[in-house]
C-alpha cells in the first residue's frame, strides 16, 4: 500500500519540512524518450546541474548495489526515485528497477517522474509495483499552447506533431492522474514555466491537475537550452506571479533543486553521485540516447 501524503511529509525530502534533513538517490536507468519537449536537451557528463542530465545510464540489476553503497555514504537516504534521463514508461526500465528495489530495501519510499504520455495505460502497473509517489510534468492543459513546447510524440510507434499530438498527450497525463490518485498515491505536478508561452496559463493548469487528484505544484523556471535555448529565463517577478496564480487551487512546492537524474544525498546540503560512481564500474549502457 503506497504511504500517504502525511507520511510523505515525515520523510520525503520533496515534501513537508524534512528537505533539510532526509534525502535520495536518484536512478538514472531510463535513456529514451516519447515527446520531444523543446526545451529539453538529455546529456550524459559530471558537470551539469539540471535534470536531463546523468553521468551514465543503469541496467536496472545494477542499481541493488549501488543503493548499498549510497546508504553507506548517506544514511539519510529514505527515497529511491527514478527521473530519467528519459522518461520512465517509455520503456520498462524503471518498473523493473521498484521490483527490484521493493525486494531488497522495502524501507525505501519508491519515487517516480513521468511526462504522463502512457501514465493513463500503465497506471495498473505502477499501482501494483507499490510506487509511493508520482510527479508528473504538465506544461500545458490547452493543447494550442502545449504545442510551442513540444515538437511532436511518438505514441505507438507513430509520431504526431503539433496540437493533434499535445491534445493526445494532455488527455493522458490527466486521465493517468485520476487512476493513480483514485488509488491513493500522492502525485506532484511539474510545470517548466516558459512565460512567453504558458506564463498566463499557470492558473488553469494548477486548477485542471488539482481538480484531477494532484496534492502538489511545482513550478520550475525554464533552463534555456536546446530549441528555447534564446528564450529568457523566468525573472522572480515571473516567477512570483505564477506562484500566486496557483496558489488558490493547490499546494505549492517552492524547493525545487533541478536536480540532476543521478543525484545521491540531501537536497541543497550533500551530494556524492560523483563518490559514487567514482569507483562503481564501466558497464552502464550509453546508447539509445534518444527520443523514441
Amino acid at each position: 500500500m503506497a504511504k500517504s501524503f502525511s507520511e510523505l511529509k515525515e520523510s520525503h525530502p520533496c515534501f513537508g519540512s524534512h528537505g533539510a534533513t532526509t534525502g535520495r538517490i536518484h536512478l538514472p536507468v531510463c535513456p529514451g524518450c516519447n515527446i520531444a519537449c523543446r526545451f529539453c536537451e538529455r546529456s550524459i557528463n559530471i558537470t551539469e546541474n539540471r535534470p536531463g542530465v546523468t553521468s551514465r545510464v543503469l541496467k536496472p540489476a545494477e542499481t541493488i548495489p549501488l543503493i548499498k553503497k549510497a546508504l553507506e555514504l548517506s544514511p539519510e537516504i529514505k527515497v529511491a526515485g527514478i527521473a530519467g534521463p528519459g522518461d520512465t514508461l517509455a520503456s520498462d526500465n524503471a518498473l523493473k528497477t521498484f521490483r527490484l528495489i521493493g525486494r531488497e530495501f522495502p524501507q525505501l519510499i519508491k519515487c517516480m517522474s513521468t511526462n504522463g504520455l502512457l501514465l493513463a495505460e500503465r497506471a495498473e502497473e505502477i499501482i501494483k509495483v507499490g510506487i509511493d509517489s508520482l510527479t508528473v510534468t504538465v506544461n500545458a492543459v490547452d493543447p494550442e499552447i502545449e504545442a510551442q513546447l513540444n515538437d511532436y510524440i511518438i505514441w505507438h510507434g507513430k509520431k504526431i506533431d503539433g496540437v493533434e499530438g499535445a491534445k493526445i498527450l494532455i488527455e493522458n497525463q490527466l486521465a493517468g492522474i485520476r487512476k493513480i490518485a483514485d488509488a491513493g498515491i500522492t502525485i506532484k505536478v511539474n510545470t517548466v514555466l516558459v512565460p512567453r508561452i504558458n506564463g498566463a496559463h499557470i492558473a488553469e493548469i494548477a486548477k485542471t491537475v488539482a481538480a484531477a487528484g494532484s496534492k502538489k505544484y511545482n513550478i520550475i523556471p525554464l533552463i534555456p537550452t536546446a530549441k528555447l535555448a534564446d528564450e529568457p529565463a523566468p525573472t522572480c517577478q515571473d516567477i512570483h506571479e505564477a506562484r500566486a496564480a496557483a496558489m488558490p487551487y493547490i499546494e505549492l512546492f517552492l524547493h525545487c533543486n533541478h536536480c540532476r537524474a543521478d543525484a545521491v544525498g540531501v537536497p541543497g546540503r550533500t551530494e556524492f553521485s560523483k563518490a559514487l560512481y567514482a569507483n562503481f564500474g564501466t558497464n552502464g549502457i550509453k546508447e539509445n540516447f534518444s527520443h523514441g
